[in-house]
């Protein structure tokens, strides 16, 4: 058995600070608060939920894994956040519908305290959205440092011994990575500079990771995956990780063409259309939104499936990937999907996936397990990318060059693995039972 990891204790109040504060955030911060007091169950949560298998099956240890790994409690969470639009947590949920008013009544005082700090908005990046709750500094420096001025704020205000910070703002226009993202001294010179390829999520990220703080992207922007980024979080010893919270259809894919490749099945064409409602859909409805959500889509299938080593199987995909902005719909996204797939000499199947989900419902639990293993990564003395995170993401930020792993089940044998081998447990090898 290898010696644990020396994880300091999770003491004090752990501050979970989310840069937008629509539905995804105000859902999870009111479902923390509704499972605290005894009102829900945090469904879909690993943190919280699932159990862990130690050592062989016959020995019987099968702990939860908030008993098994030192994870801050529940009812330690203070919240936080920035948004350009909503006041506070209470108004963000009732403006995004996710959730009804009898889920929000028994803790509505709890989410009206929780108070939307005025945003860092530039519109360039989101044309959708018009944000009037934001910042008056106009210099990306001064923007960056009125971040840290925030965050150490909200640490003092809330007595917080440690912080975590989530991304749940929108999805931001498609961007590649520049001279000014090529070193922490470059980025530090650009937010100077107003360097006009800096966008919003870059200097959040900057702030926190400059703050010590843990940072996660949740969003497919180009925002932590950065040398510069890099560069900082080794620096200052932070834990990093990202990105797109994998949900809805993403969720579907991994789930489905693991499968496919077991059975060495072959796939002939993969369509994929989603409606959804929400803010989310809107900021999409712009073609330079959805080309950065569409990215972190399209990278899922080649990476599971191989086609290098599979190129009768796999070699020829046509992989479509389709977002409409749908008003009625709201947060209750639906993703469909045609899988074109093909058996024994060449005959041809299909395979058809409805998918009527709660965009939202599905990503809160994300946002918790997020905070509660990126805050125990810190306290094991972890830095940099956090690859044992990948499971929960749609495009996963990998670490030393390699490519990212897509595959839900290896990722979810990986991040048990991960707390296995901390708490001094082997780890295992070979399938699990639970």
């Amino acid at each position: 058995m290898a010696d644990p990891r020396t994880i300091a204790p999770a003491t004090g109040r752990l501050g979970v600070l989310t840069p937008g504060l629509g539905a995804v955030a105000s859902t999870f911060i009111a479902g923390v608060m509704a499972a605290r007091e005894g009102h829900a169950v945090p469904v879909g949560s690993l943190s919280q939920l699932a159990h862990i298998r130690l050592g062989d099956r016959s020995e019987g240890r099968n702990p939860l894994i908030r008993d098994f790994v030192p994870l801050a409690s529940l009812d330690d969470l203070v919240f936080g956040g920035w948004d350009p639009i909503s006041p506070n947590a209470l108004e963000a949920a009732r403006t995004a519908g996710v959730l009804e008013e009898r889920d929000l009544a028994p803790v509505s005082a709890q989410l009206e305290g929780v108070v939307a700090m005025d945003a860092v908005f530039d519109r360039r990046w989101v044309k959708k959205l018009d944000g009037h709750r934001v910042k008056p500094q106009t210099s990306k420096w001064d923007l960056a440092q009125a971040l840290i001025d925030d965050i150490e704020r909200f640490r003092a205000d809330n007595d917080c011994d440690r912080l975590v910070m989530v991304w749940c703002g929108s999805t931001e226009a498609y961007q590649e990575p520049s001279a000014v993202h090529a070193s922490l001294e470059a980025f530090e010179q650009g937010l100077r500079d107003d360097d006009e390829n800096i966008a919003p999520s870059q200097i959040y990220a900057y702030a926190a990771i400059a703050s010590g703080v843990p940072y996660a992207n949740g969003a497919p922007n180009l925002s932590i995956d950065l040398p510069c980024m890099l560069e900082l979080a080794a620096a200052r010893q932070v834990p990093i990780c990202g990105k797109d919270f994998k949900t809805g259809q993403t969720l579907m894919k991994t789930l489905i063409a693991p499968g496919l490749k077991a059975r060495m099945l072959g796939l002939r064409g993969w369509y994929s259309t989603n409606i959804l409602g929400n803010r989310d859909g809107e900021v999409l409805d712009d073609p330079e939104n959805f080309k950065t959500k569409e990215m972190s889509k399209l990278g899922v299938l080649d990476t599971i499936l191989q086609p290098e080593l599979y190129p009768e199987l796999y070699g020829n995909i046509d992989h479509v990937v389709r977002i409409n902005y749908y008003p009625p719909r709201g947060d209750n996204k639906e993703g469909w999907d045609n899988i074109d797939i093909y058996g024994w000499m060449g005959y041809p199947m299909q395979i058809k996936i409805d998918f009527l989900c709660r965009d939202s419902i599905l990503a809160a639990p994300l946002v918790l397990d997020l905070a509660l293993f990126l805050d125990l990564a810190a306290r094991a003395g972890q830095s940099g990318v956090q690859e044992w995170l990948s499971y929960y993401f749609k495009s996963p930020q990998p670490s030393g060059g390699l490519p990212p792993e897509h595959d839900l089940f290896i990722q979810h044998i990986k991040l048990k693995n991960t707390l296995r081998e901390w708490m001094g447990e082997e780890p295992v090898t070979h399938a699990e039972d639970g």
